[in-house]
């Protein structure tokens, strides 16, 4: 019979509410693994995925045994760690015969596997690989531009899958506004055939234009690599739908000191600060005062001079 055990403590109960379903979802993290045996190739690929997405992605270095993700019994270790580190995405890296630099993309959904995509990664180029000026590298964490040409990421399932899934491993935090100096980066995904994808990394770099909207350009930086679809495994329609359920209650910023009242409509309170009008200090007003003397007196002395001139004149009569 399974146990169900109850936090004991503060820290507990926290990390529990963090992981609670909520209204809008945090970033989605990325779990990195490594299967029984691995190429150099590919353990470059799962280290550079890694350095990508540096601040939301896990990376074990252990080999797992136990993991066969699109075999029945080979999910049961990949959902312990993802319940373990709280990632809803990962990345798991083989090395076979029959399937040499293989790489499983996957979601989670409750901690258990959502859809599976299985890649073949051909014409591995690295960051080292690329010389650019490197005052216009990426910045750690910032906003990626996500680009998808070809027709068949809108025709072939497969390719609309990758996107999908692409799209979820790359984009990081959802965000309603977004300042374009932070647009420092840009994936771009190019369908060359139905089941391959040339994917690179480029840096974008703002130049002038003579108008508010800058012109932009690109930098490859890497890395960059051929992504050859071998195997897919779709939700199932029930599963698709609970994971696609969405509370029609949307979040309501609190606004401070305004509310809503059925007659009156909305209502604001204004709190002034009490007047202490005996410890008001009055303006000191002496400089106007020496002003008014100064001009008294030389009033004075006009209207003397005005009457001395007059009895002269009187006297001169």
């Amino acid at each position: 019979m399974m146990e169900i055990r109850t936090p004991k403590t503060h820290k507990a109960k926290r990390v529990l509410e963090k992981r609670a379903p909520k209204l809008v979802e945090n970033g989605k993290k990325t779990l990195i693994l490594h299967g029984t045996k691995t190429s150099a190739t590919l353990s470059s690929v799962l280290m550079e995925l890694y350095r990508l997405k540096k601040g939301g992605a896990i990376k074990y270095s252990r080999r797992n045994e136990n993991i066969r993700p699109f075999e029945s019994g080979g999910e049961t270790s990949l959902e312990f760690f993802s319940q373990k580190t709280d990632c809803s995405i990962f990345a798991y890296g083989s090395h076979t015969k029959k399937r040499p630099d293989n790489l499983v993309l996957g979601r989670m959904y409750d901690h258990h596997v959502y859809d599976l995509i299985e890649v073949g990664i051909d014409n591995f180029k690295s960051l080292l690989s690329f010389s650019y000026d490197k005052k216009i590298a990426p910045h750690e964490g910032s906003k990626p531009f996500i680009c998808f040409t070809g027709e068949g990421f809108e025709n072939v399932p497969e390719l609309k899958q990758l996107k999908e899934v692409l799209t979820d491993l790359f984009r990081g935090e959802v965000v309603d506004n977004l300042n374009l100096t932070g647009l420092d980066r840009a994936y771009i995904c190019s369908a060359i055939s139905p089941t391959k994808v040339f994917l690179t990394h480029c840096a974008i770099k703002l130049k002038k234009s003579g108008s508010i909207v800058p012109r932009i350009e690109l930098v490859e930086v890497g890395p960059s690599m051929d992504l050859v679809i071998r195997r897919n495994r779709l939700p199932n329609e029930g599963l698709r739908k609970e994971a696609m359920k969405s509370s029609k209650d949307k979040p309501k910023k609190k606004v401070k000191n305004v509310d809503q009242d059925d007659v009156l409509g909305k209502r604001g309170r204004i709190f002034i600060p009490e007047q202490e009008v005996g410890k008001t200090p009055l303006p000191d007003k002496s400089k106007g005062v020496k002003r008014e003397r100064r001009e008294g007196k030389l009033k004075k002395k006009k209207n003397k001079e005005e009457g001395s001139a007059s009895k002269k004149h009187k006297e001169s009569e």
